[in-house]
């Protein structure tokens, strides 16, 4: 075909495809003003029926906008750290500038207030450049802009965790074709039907998007000037108007000389379309002559205000770890999604405001008496150390410190930085727990007391060696070596329960254990709320578990020793008060569920054993802050001291402190080994050892004495003396009977038994000589008695009844 006829062919297709155009406009602008229309001619009226079949109702969400959480800073509550994918808070009619909805109108559509829901000269124009230029473009009035926005916060709520969807639904909803055009013409007559020209606005300038993650006129104010949307001046009222053109090239947080997409991208851009405006404000009246010349001349000058995004903005609190946990804790609840992806999601556009129990003045002093003795990195070593508080009853978390600062971010985390929460479970951003101990033995002494024995019962401590055997589970199976148990004080001999629990020897808990099913052990713990640190269950199967050898995190042994102080009722711990959502509502949250873990009486003998670590010559004493209110608590230290613990409690509060390795490192050699604390100093102090003063000490004395400085305290309830000593039983009278025989007579009478040395005696031998506790002696059953065989190296003197009156040849 020659080339003019091709040239004539295509000038008369895209005439008739405009005439076509601009008739279906005028019908649409028609139909906008006069829903029954008369017209002539089937293709018109298939047109308008067409039409009519689309969709008209929008669905106006709840607009994606910042969430924000709050802690108690004295009586009123603090702004820590925000959540967003969009920085936007949404405002009311009064809480914009007049400037800004006159700037907006006067510059995006004068005709606003006077037109329907479609201008007709902007959809010609509309429809001159399509067919002209084969390209939509322009015509858009307030209220359509306002749909497709809409419509694409829609795809961003509907699709928040799947991107490929995001990005298909979002392209449906921008693509620059008749069809859409259309149906965003339809439900802009919608939108109209049903809500007021002021309501739309008001939308719009909610909605609109203003570069980057700012949307919203009151987030735009804040960010790009640094005041509220209602104290906009005329010149910054345009300069932010002038951003939602084309937000990518006139925003004003990018360096002049920045470019885009090959297009200079500073201030010009954005003054040249701000003048623009303020000429358009001048020409509909809304501002003077004056006004105008005086902006016009104003230098844009923006005062960038960042808004803080994530948990690392609570560092300035000393609060990113605890900000992280109120994090995971929205991401595991259902109650915020069905996927951990759409919860974090809607944590971050939901607009929530979520008040916590953090207390920010105990967590400052908190913080500074932690890292004033432990520094958040030491070389040859990872090092860790966190202290968590909670308050009886409500179990609201108090505090939550750790010696290095968050940054969820590893490529530009530094040794002194961690993405870790060492306070608490690996599902809530925390590590997997650390090994408890001797804090562990709690649990231990509760089992005893459950299984009938009692805290005056003398134990056998002597014995380091015991084999697998020596040990059952009612729930587990027990296999593997012998267990060589050592004491870090030394070895002990005979001694009663109540100063095995002050002096924490291994030994004596052993050999408890020997006399206590370890699956009641576990169940004890258990009732106490006590689980792995990776969130599975303790075990009872290895018997070294008595004396804390399974990784539980701090939080978790806090709640255990609070429901030991509190009669034995488990409070689950809570960190958020409550959450509001951008509408004002209420969400509901978890609230501390409290129930009775163990009987009261048996916790009430436990908390009297509990106290006496804080006496004098009990491993805790060197922390009893002496302040009058009553305490309980428990030290623990791991082989090789690579962990320490210093747990306490109230009868209104509870705290546990750890210090120790977090990881193993390598050595020069290559070997994996963690660090003996006992080696290392802290300021002067050492990492551990259980007379001195070493750095745990210090640490949990100058938080429990602000605690209980701030809440008090009160005795605890007394012990039934049943569980002091039981019911007394006589010791056997087992002198010359075999060592089976007297065995089987002290073990009827209640008693276990225990082989002393050979002594000299008068008895056969090889035959007992004496007990201890001797003969007719009264001790608690279950206590130990030991045997000792004797030598037969001696006679019994004659009674001296049988030698007076005699000589002395004869006596």
């Amino acid at each position: 075909m020659p080339a003019d006829k091709r040239s004539l062919t295509g000038a008369l297709g895209a005439l008739f495809g405009f005439v076509c155009l601009s008739a279906i406009a005028g019908l649409i602008v028609t139909a906008a003003v006069t829903p029954a229309v008369a017209v002539t001619g089937v293709a018109t009226n298939n047109t308008i029926s067409a039409f009519d079949q689309l969709p008209e109702s929008l669905k106006l969400d709840q607009l994606s906008q910042v969430t924000k959480i709050y802690a108690h800073d004295g009586n009123a509550e603090r702004e820590i750290a925000s959540f967003y994918v969009q920085n936007r808070v949404e405002v009311g009619w009064n809480d914009i500038s007049q400037y800004v909805k006159d700037a907006a109108t006067s510059g995006e559509d004068p005709e606003f207030y006077h037109h329907g829901a479609i201008s007709v000269k902007g959809t010609m124009r509309a429809a001159v450049s399509t067919f002209l230029h084969h390209d939509t473009q322009g015509g858009s009035t307030i209220t359509q802009q306002y749909v497709k926005n809409v419509l694409i916060q829609e795809c961003e709520a509907d699709n928040a965790d799947n991107t490929a969807k995001l990005a298909a639904c979002y392209q449906n909803a921008t693509r620059q074709t008749i069809s859409r055009k259309i149906q965003e013409m339809k439900y802009a007559i919608g939108l109209e039907k049903k809500y007021t020209k002021r309501q739309i606005l008001l939308g719009y300038l909610n909605i609109n998007g203003f570069g980057g993650q700012v949307y919203g006129i009151q987030s735009a104010a804040e960010y790009y000037f640094g005041v509220s949307a209602k104290d906009l001046s005329l010149p910054q009222a345009a300069s932010l108007v002038a951003i939602v053109q084309n937000p990518d090239y006139n925003r004003l947080d990018r360096p002049k000389n920045d470019k885009i997409n090959g297009a200079d991208n500073g201030y010009q851009k954005n003054k040249a379309r701000r003048d623009y405006i303020l000429a358009q404000m001048l020409k509909y009246n809304k501002i003077t002559q004056a006004q105008y010349e005086k902006a016009v001349q104003t230098p844009v000058k923006p005062k960038i205000t960042p808004q803080s995004n994530g948990c690392m903005a609570a560092n300035a609190y000393d609060a990113g770890a605890f900000c992280n946990y109120i994090e995971n804790l929205i991401k595991n609840d259902p109650a915020f999604g069905a996927t951990s992806a759409a919860r974090f999601a809607n944590l971050r556009r939901g607009g929530y405001k979520i008040y916590t129990t953090l207390d920010l003045g105990l967590q400052k002093k908190a913080q500074e008496t932690l890292s004033g003795y432990v520094p958040a990195y030491r070389a040859g070593m990872d090092l860790g150390a966190a202290s968590v508080g909670l308050q009886q009853n409500t179990g609201n978390i108090l505090y939550m410190v750790q010696n290095r600062s968050f940054n969820d971010t590893p490529s530009a985390a530094k040794h002194h930085q961690t993405s870790l929460n060492y306070a608490v479970d690996k599902q809530y951003g925390g590590s997997q727990g650390f090994q408890t101990g001797s804090t562990y033995k709690a649990f231990d002494l509760i089992a005893w007391l459950e299984e009938g024995h009692t805290l005056n019962t003398v134990v056998d401590a002597s014995r380091h060696l015991y084999p697998q055997s020596m040990f059952h589970s009612s729930c587990d199976t027990i296999a593997g070596a012998d267990w060589n148990v050592g004491n870090a004080e030394g070895s002990a001999g005979h001694i009663s329960v109540l100063n095995a629990t002050k002096y924490s020897v291994n030994t004596a808990f052993a050999r408890m254990a020997t006399q206590t099913d370890l699956c009641q052990i576990k169940k004890s713990a258990q009732a106490l709320g006590v689980h792995l640190g990776d969130g599975q269950p303790i075990q009872s199967v290895n018997p070294s578990a008595v004396i804390g050898t399974q990784d539980i995190a701090p939080l978790t042994m806090a709640v255990a020793y609070a429901a030991i102080a509190n009669n034995g009722i488990v409070c689950t711990p809570i960190a958020i008060d409550k959450i509001v959502d951008g509408s004002g509502a209420n969400v509901p949250t978890s609230k501390t569920t409290c129930t009775q873990g163990i009987d009261p009486a048996i916790a009430n003998a436990a908390a009297y054993a509990l106290q006496t670590p804080l006496t004098p010559g009990g491993t805790a004493a060197t922390a009893n802050p002496h302040d009058g209110v009553p305490m309980l608590a428990k030290t623990g230290t791991t082989d090789y001291a690579a962990q320490n613990w210093l747990i306490s409690a109230t009868t209104k509060t509870a705290q546990a402190t750890w210090v120790g390795n977090v990881e193993a490192v390598a050595s020069s050699g290559g070997t994996p080994h963690y660090a003996d604390m006992r080696t290392e100093f802290f300021r002067g102090i050492d990492g551990a050892t259980r007379a001195g003063n070493n750095v745990k000490f210090p640490i949990v004395k100058a938080i429990t004495a602000m605690l209980n400085k701030r809440f008090g305290g009160t005795a605890f309830p007394k012990i039934e003396a049943k569980y002091l000593n039981g019911a007394q039983t006589a010791v056997p009278d087992v002198g010359g009977m075999t060592a089976s025989a007297a065995t089987t007579a002290l073990e009827k009478a209640g008693f276990t038994v225990a082989t002393g040395a050979a002594v000299d005696g008068v008895q056969p031998a090889g035959t007992v000589e004496k007990t201890s506790p001797a003969a007719g002696a009264k001790a608690p059953k279950g206590s130990t008695v030991t045997i000792y065989a004797s030598k037969g190296n001696e006679k019994t003197l004659p009674d001296a009844g049988q030698v007076i009156g005699q000589t002395l040849a004869q006596a």
